[in-house]
């Protein structure tokens, strides 16, 4: 990907760090003159073209507190009164005349706060608690209101605080004491604060201006420009994994396929990082640490430890803790390619049906670095070759956590399935619309096929199934929709155009900017914006919540239609040839039986009940009775999967690109239960583990996922086979 040209690029995509909450330091510029530039990138050049007026105003103004007081804590709405009635209307004059000192005036109100609240929270911190209250605490306050005044906000942190103490009380990774722990947390929050500089100050100024355009535009200062191209690169050393600051955690927005994380299995989306420890060093706590130093930390050697306490992303209780341990590596590019595998299916009669499934990490292009060719669409075209010649019957491309990558190899992707034809639309700010076409009428695999994809399977992932789905040429599988990315992003260098004439202004080291330039269509007109790719038949999933995707995100572009390309009638395959409606009551019918999917619904329900509820108690008993009731679900479950053994009978093979091209016959058989893919799958506690997570890598749950995609081909291919015997009789009986 060559994210300089207009590529996608997208908030998951190969990339170590993303989203850091303040920019590091410029050089002594006129930062007023780089607001300017940004400015007028945005008005002139993002999708939208929106004018910096007095709504965006409002808007840049709310974005800036929130980036700054993200849970609504340290501010009251009397300093939001204040700020809207100086601010709200007029923030685009003063940045058009290079003025940013409401940004500094707000920054300094921000500071004073937080340097009170911690005085005073560091004395709560030495009280005696009994945790015997009837308290709730609410976790997330970002839609709540901000507190009134003072006193308000006095009151809620007094039981944020006591809370807090609580929290570490019930852990049993206990690194020091509660009191110590929460007091030190406070003193991190402070030389946060304290440490920001004017720089860092117009940094997290200018994010929030490109961010009230939307969730995917962004300012990166020099310092984060030059990360984001390392990243790019994948030549960064750490533990591969995509970090974003969020209610004061670092949290894991992404495990790299290929990287560190991946390859140990623990770390999973969704956890938030409370601490760092380098090597046997003490842990440092973590929280409410700036995203760009949190980074600093998790880097390191080649080959050097790092741990992380973690709060894993399905723990019932924040005071649930795990410690990971993993050795710092690069990514490694053989890693991140396609991988394949060939299943002897056998069904309860004893029939055996061979399935091809091939793995897809990222839509990726001209990673080779020694002239050969190596391309998302080259790899699987060449792994199809070999499963065709294994006398495969079914495909499944697995698209999970796929974020995206290449435009041109989504739409050369699809080639391989289609004859030539459209694949997708786009439409630039001006509203002109660009068919984008397979130009290949050559088709490499015309047989029964599913894409399985879930809310982490994002931008070209998404234009791929849309295609394929649009054709009715595959079944879409999964969660109930994708991520629901439709658009694209460029990375401008100010530096070199504010040079230029257009902009008036002298050339500094001003950062970039990350600028939304396009929007996708779907060949049959919808946009994959915001509601992603809908799964034909649709599986219950711990990944399938409301709170991860594009609309989860705050300023998303919003939804619409453009006019469908006009697909000829031998190019959409009728629904019937897919089976559809007799394929959704078998798996129905197996999903409402099925053990596995009974927990991932129980575990959905219990989610969306502490999303709901958004609280938690600051009763002890009450505390430890739910953490009870936690080991006793997850033992009586771990008691029954060993009691009811495997739910697919399968012979799996693995086939990786080098098998390929060494010609390979005796490919490498894996173990269906113990090996399958734990990317997708969310981590049960081992009781074996030590406190220290020095047990080695966990066994994951098992995929009930991969499972009924396995069952959902292997009914496509005995459905596409029967209707072939069946017009094969007729036509024998018409010629007779």
């Amino acid at each position: 990907m060559n994210f300089l040209k207009i590529a996608l690029t997208t908030s998951i995509a190969v990339v170590f760090f993303l989203n850091p909450l303040f920019g590091a330091k410029t050089s002594a510029a006129d930062q007023g003159q780089v607001a300017l530039a940004v400015a007028n990138w945005l008005q002139q050049a993002h999708y939208t073209r929106k004018e910096m007026d007095a709504d965006m105003s409002a808007k840049l103004l709310t974005t800036y507190l929130e980036l700054l007081d993200y849970n609504k804590l340290y501010f009251t709405q009397e300093d939001i009164n204040e700020f809207s009635l100086k601010y709200s209307e007029n923030l685009h004059k003063f940045i058009r005349s290079g003025d940013l000192s409401p940004s500094s005036e707000i920054f300094e109100r921000f500071r004073s706060r937080v340097e009170n609240r911690v005085e005073a929270n560091k004395k709560l911190a030495t009280q005696k608690y009994h945790f015997k209250g009837k308290e709730e605490v609410e976790l997330n306050r970002q839609k709540s209101p901000w507190p009134k005044n003072l006193a308000e906000a006095d009151k809620i942190w007094s039981n944020r605080v006591e809370a807090e103490i609580l929290q570490e009380h019930l852990s049993e990774l206990k690194l020091r004491s509660p009191e110590e722990t929460v007091t030190r947390r406070y003193d991190q929050a402070l030389r946060n604060v304290r440490e920001m500089t004017a720089e860092d100050v117009t940094s997290t100024f200018l994010k929030a201006l490109a961010q009230s355009y939307d969730p995917h535009s962004e300012y990166m200062s020099p310092s984060e420009m030059e990360n984001f191209q390392i990243s790019m690169k994948l030549s960064l050393v750490g533990i591969g994994a995509v970090l974003r600051s969020e209610d004061g955690y670092t949290k894991i927005m992404e495990v790299v396929p290929g990287g560190p994380a991946d390859r140990d299995g623990r770390l999973k989306v969704g956890d938030r990082i409370l601490s760092v420890g380098q090597g046997d060093d003490e842990f440092e706590d973590v929280v409410d640490m700036k995203l760009d130093k949190v980074v600093e930390k998790i880097r390191g050697a080649k080959d050097s430890i790092v741990r992380l306490q973690v709060i894993p992303n399905d723990a019932d209780d924040p005071s649930k803790r795990s410690i990971i341990e993993i050795t710092r590596d690069e990514v490694k590019l053989k890693d991140q390619e396609a991988k394949a595998e060939l299943l002897d299916v056998t069904d309860s009669e004893g029939q055996v049906t061979r399935v091809g499934w091939i793995t897809l990490p990222s839509f990726y292009a001209n990673m080779s670095g020694n002239g050969e060719p190596k391309s998302t669409t080259v790899d699987v075209e060449a792994l199809l070759s070999r499963l065709k010649k294994e006398n495969m019957e079914g495909l499944v491309i697995d698209l999970r956590r796929d974020g995206g990558g290449s435009l041109e190899e989504a739409i050369n992707l699809t080639g391989l399935f289609i004859p030539q034809g459209p694949v997708v639309q786009a439409k630039d700010p001006s509203g002109k619309i660009t068919v984008n076409n397979d130009k290949n009428p050559e088709v490499s695999y015309s047989g029964p096929m599913v894409v399985l994809m879930n809310r982490l399977s994002a931008s070209a992932s998404e234009i791929f199934a849309a295609a394929l789905q649009d054709y009715g040429r595959a079944l879409v599988v999964g969660d109930e929709r994708s991520f629901g990315k439709g658009t694209v992003q460029t990375i401008v260098d100010l530096d070199k155009s504010m040079s230029l004439p257009f902009f008036n202004v002298k050339k500094q080291n001003a950062g970039a900017l990350k600028l939304t330039i396009q929007k996708f269509y779907r060949i049959l007109g919808g946009s994959t914006q915001i509601k992603g790719v809908e799964s034909d038949i649709v599986l219950p999933s711990r990944t399938d919540s409301a709170e991860i995707g594009e609309a989860a995100l705050k300023n998303p572009l919003d939804y619409d239609e453009v006019a469908p390309v006009i697909l000829a009638a031998k190019d959409k395959a009728a629904p019937s040839s897919l089976f559809l409606e007799e394929l959704r009551q078998r798996s129905l019918k197996r999903i409402q039986c099925d053990p596995e999917f009974i927990y991932v619904n129980e575990d959905m329900q219990r989610i969306r009940e502490r999303i709901t509820k958004n609280s938690i108690s600051t009763n002890e008993g009450v505390r430890r009775k739910e953490l009870a009731d936690e080991k006793t679900r997850k033992e009586s479950r771990k008691e029954e999967r060993v009691a009811r053994g495997s739910m697919v009978n399968a012979k799996v093979w693995q086939l990786t690109l080098d098998d390929v091209k060494n010609n390979r016959k005796d490919l490498e058989v894996v173990d269906y239960e113990r090996e399958r893919d734990k990317k997708y799958s969310i981590e049960e506690d081992s009781e074996e583990e030590s406190d220290e997570g020095k047990g080695g890598k966990k066994l994951p749950e098992p995929d009930p996922i991969r499972n009924e995609a396995v069952r959902i081909i292997t009914d496509f291919i005995e459905l596409s086979n029967s209707s072939k015997t069946a017009k094969t009789t007729s036509v024998r009986t018409t010629l007779e």
